[in-house]
C-alpha cells in the first residue's frame, strides 16, 4: 500500500524535528563519539554500494520496504524522523524518489548529512535515448495532448535509471565513497580500498553486457517499463516500451497498435517484465503478438527471497544480462512464466 508523507505528516516531522534541535549540541556530541555511521538510502543500488564501502563502520538501511516500486513510494513520518537522527541521508538525486525533494526540503533542519549520489552525472533525455520505438510512439505528443493525458508528467525530460549502467553505477559508487570520506576521514584508506574493489567488479560487468550485445542476433528488446535507456547509449540496444519512464505513463490505443506492428517488424518472442512492476497492458500486448515472458529486476528495490540468500547488485545484475541475452537471440525457447 503506498504511505502519503503530506502535509500532516510533514508538520509531524516539522515538530520532532524542532524538538531534536534543542538538543542538537548533545546529538552531534553522541554521533561523534559512536564507533559506526548510522546512514539511510533510497534504491537499492545505493544501500549495496555503501555497505560494501563503508565496511564494519558504516551501519545501513534503506528507506524502502523489499519489492517496492521506488517511483510512488514514500516513507511514513516516522521513517522520516528515524533518517533525521541519522549521520546521513543517500538518495539518488536523479529524479526516481518521488519523495526526495520535499523530504530533502524537510531535511535541512536536522542535523543529518544530505548526500546526492547522482551529483555529476549527464541524464539522458528523453529526445537523446528516443524513449519509445520511433515507430511504436511516434503520435505521442499529438495523442498525449487529445487525451489530457501527460506522459511525462513524473520524470520531467530526463531517465532516471542511471545505476542499470555499471559505468554510471562507479559514479555513483564514488560519489558515496566520498562521502563516507568527509564523515569519517579517518577510515579514508578503508573506504578507498572498498571502493577500488567495488569499482573492478563494475568494470568487468561492463566488459560483460558490452561483449554479449556485440555477439547478439539482435539489438530489439520489447519492455514493459522504458528503464534502459542507459543500455541503449552505452551498448547499441533498443528498447520497444509499453509503458513509459515511469509505469504510470500508458500509451494511448494508437501507440498500443504501433507497439504491436513493431514488435512483430522485429520477430520480438519476449515481453521482458520486470519483478516489481505489474502492466495489464504489457499483458496484452504478450497475448497479441504470441510472446513469452522474461523478468528483469530494475533493483530499485530487491525481493526478500534475494535478500535472504545474500545476492547483491552484481549478482543482480548478471542475471539480468542473463535475460538480456536470452531476448536478444534468434532461438526462440519457451519459458515456464
Amino acid at each position: 500500500m503506498k504511505k502519503t508523507f503530506g502535509i500532516a505528516s510533514a508538520f509531524i516531522l516539522a515538530a520532532g524535528l524542532t524538538a531534536g534541535c534543542s538538543s542538537n549540541g548533545a546529538s552531534s556530541e553522541q554521533k561523534e563519539n559512536k564507533d559506526t555511521l548510522d546512514v539511510y538510502t533510497t534504491i537499492y543500488p545505493l544501500e549495496d554500494f555503501t555497505k560494501k564501502i563503508g565496511g564494519d563502520y558504516v551501519n545501513v538501511k534503506s528507506v524502502y520496504p523489499p519489492n517496492v516500486e521506488a517511483h510512488t513510494y514514500e516513507p511514513s513520518s516516522k521513517t522520516m524522523a528515524e533518517i533525521s537522527d541519522s549521520d546521513a541521508f543517500i538518495y539518488s538525486g536523479v529524479g526516481v524518489e518521488g519523495f526526495a525533494d520535499k523530504a530533502v526540503n524537510t531535511l535541512k533542519n536536522s542535523d543529518v548529512k544530505i548526500v546526492k549520489a547522482g551529483e555529476g552525472i549527464d541524464l539522458l533525455s528523453r529526445e537523446e535515448e528516443g524513449e519509445h520505438d520511433e515507430h511504436a510512439h511516434e503520435e505521442e505528443h499529438e495523442h498525449g495532448e487529445a487525451e489530457g493525458h501527460d506522459h511525462h508528467h513524473d520524470h520531467g525530460d530526463h531517465d532516471p535509471h542511471v545505476w542499470l549502467d555499471p559505468v554510471l553505477a562507479e559514479k555513483l559508487a564514488e560519489n558515496i565513497k566520498d562521502e563516507l570520506v568527509k564523515l569519517e576521514p579517518e577510515h579514508e584508506k578503508t573506504f578507498t580500498k572498498n571502493y577500488e574493489s567495488l569499482k573492478k567488479d563494475l568494470e568487468q560487468l561492463n566488459k560483460d553486457f558490452k561483449q554479449t550485445v556485440d555477439k547478439a542476433d539482435k539489438k530489439e528488446i520489447l519492455v514493459s517499463h522504458a528503464a534502459y535507456g542507459y543500455w541503449e547509449k552505452r551498448y547499441g540496444i533498443k528498447q520497444i516500451s509499453v509503458l513509459g519512464l515511469s509505469p504510470t505513463e500508458e500509451p494511448s490505443q494508437k501507440q498500443l497498435e504501433n507497439i504491436v506492428k513493431t514488435a512483430k517488424e522485429h520477430n520480438i518472442k519476449y515481453v521482458i517484465f520486470e519483478s516489481n512492476v505489474s502492466s495489464k497492458i504489457s499483458e496484452i500486448i504478450k497475448k497479441e503478438i504470441g510472446a513469452e515472458s522474461l523478468t528483469m529486476k530494475n533493483l530499485e528495490s530487491v525481493s526478500k527471497e534475494d535478500i535472504e540468500n545474500g545476492k547483491d547488485y552484481t549478482a543482480i545484475m548478471k542475471e539480468n544480462l542473463a535475460i538480456l541475452k536470452k531476448a536478444l537471440s534468434n532461438k526462440y525457447q519457451r519459458t515456464s512464466a
